[in-house]
C-alpha cells in the first residue's frame, strides 16, 4: 500500500571535519530521512496528543549537539538559503520540466532495489496535516512547530489548488515531531494511522538509520497505490531551527508526490545539496504542475510529457 519512502541523507554531505568528529565522538545520526478544513495560524491551545515533556536522554543531547554543529557549519558555507532563489539560479521551462520528470517519477531509492518508477503520484483527497509531538518535545517548541505547519499548509494549498489544510485531529497525513526516546511513541503513532505498512519501513521510521533525518512514507490503496491517501512524516526533534524547517519543507513536499532528490534541480529543495532550506519559486512550479488536473495518478513519463509542454506553455493575451 505504502509504495513511496523517501529520506533526507545528510551524511556524504557533511564536512570531513564533522565526519571525523562524529566518529570519534560516537554521536549517533538520525534519520534525515470532502470539503478541506480551514487552517489557522492560531495552534490549538491543548493538542490532542499534549503530553509534559521530559529532559532528553545523554544520547538525545548529544544528537542535538551534533545537529546545532552541523547547522552552523552549513550557515557558515551560505547553505540552508531562504530567499527562493534568484539571479544566481536562473531556470527556464526546459529546467522545470526535465527537473519535474526527474523528481515527479521516481522514487529516490528505487536504484537501491526499492520504490516505484515511472509512475507520477498525488493526493487526488483532501490533504488534512496533523502534528503530532512525542512526549520528549517542549509545549514551546510545539506551538512554533504547529504555527509553522499551519502556514505552510496554507502556503501549498494556494500553489496547488488542492485542499490542503492543518488540522488539531483526525489528520490524514501526520507530521510526527519525535526524537530518540520517543520510539514507543513513534511505533505506536505509526502503526495507528498506518496499519499496512511494511516491517522494513515501520522499522526505518522507528529506528531511523544514522544517515538520514527525517523521512516521509505515504501511498494510497492497493488497486490505486499512486493515489496517496495516507502519509506520515518523521521529523526529529533534536534538529535546531534551520534543520528543522528545512526537513518539515522538504518531507511534506515530498508526501504530496515530488518524491524524488535531482542534483540538476536548482534552486531548489530536491536537491541532497542543502542549499535552500525552504520551498522555493522553482518548487512551486513543480508543485503546480504536479497538482494540474490534466495529470493523474499512475500516469508514465511517456504519457505525461505532451501534457508538460502543455502546461507550461505561455498563455495566450
Amino acid at each position: 500500500m505504502y509504495v513511496s519512502t523517501t529520506l533526507k541523507h545528510i551524511f556524504s554531505r557533511m564536512p570531513t571535519t564533522l565526519r571525523s568528529g562524529l566518529w570519534l565522538a560516537g554521536v549517533a545520526l538520525s534519520a534525515c530521512v470532502a470539503a478541506p478544513t480551514q487552517s489557522s495560524l492560531v495552534p490549538p491551545s491543548r493538542p490532542a496528543n499534549l503530553q509534559v515533556s521530559r529532559p532528553p536522554s545523554a544520547e538525545s543531547a548529544e544528537l542535538a549537539r551534533f545537529y546545532q554543529m552541523l547547522q552552523q557549519d552549513l550557515l557558515t558555507r551560505g547553505l540552508l538559503r531562504v530567499d527562493g532563489g534568484g539571479p544566481d539560479t536562473p531556470y527556464d521551462t526546459d529546467d522545470i520540466i526535465q527537473n519535474f520528470e526527474a523528481i515527479a517519477f521516481f522514487d529516490e531509492h528505487f536504484r537501491k532495489g526499492v520504490g516505484t518508477q515511472g509512475a507520477l503520484s498525488r493526493w487526488q483527497t483532501p490533504v488534512r496535516l496533523q502534528a503530532v509531538f512525542g512526549p520528549s518535545v517542549a509545549p514551546d517548541q510545539r506551538r512554533t512547530d504547529a504555527a509553522e505547519l499551519a502556514r505552510y499548509a496554507q502556503r501549498l494549498a494556494r500553489l496547488t489548488n488542492h485542499p490542503i489544510s492543518q488540522v488539531a485531529r483526525g489528520g490524514n497525513f501526520k507530521v510526527i515531531f519525535a526524537g530518540l526516546d520517543d520510539k514507543a511513541f513513534v511505533r505506536s503513532q505509526v502503526l495507528n494511522h498506518l496499519p499496512g505498512i511494511n516491517p522494513q519501513q515501520l522499522d526505518t521510521l522507528v529506528n531511523t538509520p544514522r544517515i538520514y533525518y527525517c523521512i516521509v512514507v505515504a501511498g494510497g490503496p492497493p488497486d490505486a497505490p499512486f493515489a496517496y491517501t495516507n502519509a506520515v512524516a518523521l521529523i526529529r526533534a533534536e534538529h535546531p531551527s534551520h534543520t528543522r524547517q528545512a526537513c518539515l519543507h522538504e518531507e511534506v513536499a515530498q508526501g504530496l508526490g515530488l518524491r524524488n532528490d535531482s542534483p540538476r534541480a536548482r534552486p531548489s529543495i530536491f536537491n541532497d545539496d542543502d542549499e535552500f532550506a525552504r520551498l522555493t519559486s522553482h518548487d512551486e512550479e513543480l508543485l503546480r504542475v504536479l497538482y494540474d488536473p490534466r495529470l493523474k495518478p499512475g500516469m508514465s513519463t511517456e504519457t505525461a510529457r505532451p501534457i508538460l509542454r502543455q502546461i507550461m506553455a505561455p498563455v495566450s493575451p
